[in-house]
């Protein structure tokens, strides 16, 4: 535990399964003086509206982590996907499927969204079927356009923007990711349930 700024406290823990399991004590018995819950992928932050006391210490280390985590409850989202991406076949080849499977798997499950990071608007999205984590490209690219999809490990994920990016990439979005003029900027916020839809 780590003070973060003066009103907020860092937690890092060994995995996100831990993180999940963090947040959800944190949601059941709340730190007096608790805003925010910010999860990331060994993290979670604990914003307040106070300064971090001698207290909070111990009120964390009795949090019962063994608790329930429950299904997420954030909106739900559906992305427009054309899954046409560069990489499609290799990820068909690295699961045993073919491409028209590695569609049908990804457009048939309810993923979630994890934690926010790498880029304002990018979503870790959990959820996905184990016989679809595939590894992240050996080369980056230099350039993964806005929009794009991609898998990487137990992560799916879409590019809010331009950027450098080493997931393997299945199809494009046109949905806006992030915008900064809506309320909240993100669509894919923590606890978001999405699914992916198949378009041509």
């Amino acid at each position: 535990m780590l003070p973060y700024g003066d009103r907020a406290l860092l937690v890092e823990v060994a995995d996100l399964a831990a993180v999940q399991r963090l947040r959800a004590a944190l949601d059941r018995a709340p730190l007096p003086g608790q805003v925010e819950l910010v999860p990331a992928a060994r993290t979670v932050l604990v914003r307040l509206d106070r300064p971090p006391a001698d207290t909070d210490a111990a009120l964390l280390r009795r949090l019962d982590l063994a608790g329930p985590v429950a299904p997420a409850t954030g909106p739900a989202v559906e992305l427009p996907v054309v899954f046409d991406g560069p990489d499609l076949a290799d990820v068909a080849r690295l699961t045993g499927r073919d491409e028209a499977g590695v569609v049908a798997a990804l457009t048939a499950v309810e993923l979630t969204v994890a934690f926010g990071g790498f880029a304002p608007g990018f979503g870790y999205l959990t959820g996905l079927p184990e016989d679809l984590h595939v590894p992240r490209r050996s080369t980056p690219r230099p350039r993964v356009p806005a929009g794009a999809v991609g898998l990487a490990g137990p992560f799916a994920g879409a590019y809010p923007r331009a950027s450098p990016g080493g997931w393997q990439l299945v199809g494009r979005t046109d949905a806006l990711l992030f915008d900064a003029d809506r309320d909240p900027p993100a669509l894919l916020v923590p606890g978001a349930r999405v699914r992916f839809r198949e378009v041509r």
